[in-house]
C-alpha cells in the first residue's frame, strides 16, 4: 500500500463534495487528507484527496470517480511530476526557560512564531508533508498542546 494523491475537478455546486467523498467511503478507502479550493474558473472547484491504495485499487477508484456526472476531470498526482505542500499550525508549551530551544528548532525548519504567550507559543510551517512530519517528530521532546494540518495540496509541474 502506498499513499496516493488525486486531484478532482468538480462542479462548484452544493452537495458535490459529499457525493465524491461518499464514493471513497463506500469503497472502503480511508481518506488521510482532503482539501477543497476554488480554481481560476468560478464554476469549478478542485478537490485533492490523499488515501492509501495499490495500483489496481487506484485505477478502480479513479475510474469510478470519473463516472460521477459532477466530475469534470481527475488526475493522479505523483512525486516526479507534481509539487505538494501543506500548512501546519502547532501550539507548544514553552515557558521562558525552553522557549529559546523551541525557537532554534523552528528557525532550522523555517517555521514562524505567529503567537506568543508566557506559557506557550504557536508556530506555522508550510512545506512538503515529509518536512512537517519531521518537524513534529523533533518537537515531541516538548509538550505539544495542539496540532492542526490543512491536508495536502498538489499541482502538476
Amino acid at each position: 500500500m502506498k499513499r496516493e494523491v488525486v486531484s478532482v475537478y468538480v462542479e462548484n455546486k452544493p452537495n458535490v463534495l459529499s457525493r465524491v467523498i461518499s464514493l471513497y467511503g463506500r469503497r472502503g478507502f480511508n481518506i488521510e487528507s482532503l482539501t477543497v479550493s476554488a480554481t481560476n474558473d468560478p464554476t469549478i472547484s478542485r478537490v485533492t484527496i490523499t488515501f492509501e491504495g495499490d495500483t489496481l485499487t487506484l485505477a478502480q477508484i479513479v475510474s469510478q470517480t470519473e463516472k460521477l456526472e459532477v466530475v469534470k476531470k481527475i488526475m493522479t498526482l505523483n512525486n516526479d511530476t507534481s509539487f505538494f505542500r501543506e500548512l501546519l499550525l502547532v501550539k507548544v508549551k514553552a515557558n521562558k526557560e525552553i522557549r529559546g530551544k523551541v525557537k532554534e528548532i523552528a528557525d532550522i525548519y523555517r517555521a514562524k512564531v505567529i503567537h506568543l504567550e508566557p506559557e506557550y507559543l504557536v508556530l506555522e510551517l508550510t512545506g512538503r508533508p515529509e518536512k512537517l512530519d519531521a518537524f513534529l517528530k523533533i518537537l515531541k521532546e516538548f509538550e505539544i498542546i495542539d496540532v492542526c494540518r490543512t491536508g495536502i495540496s498538489g499541482i502538476e509541474k
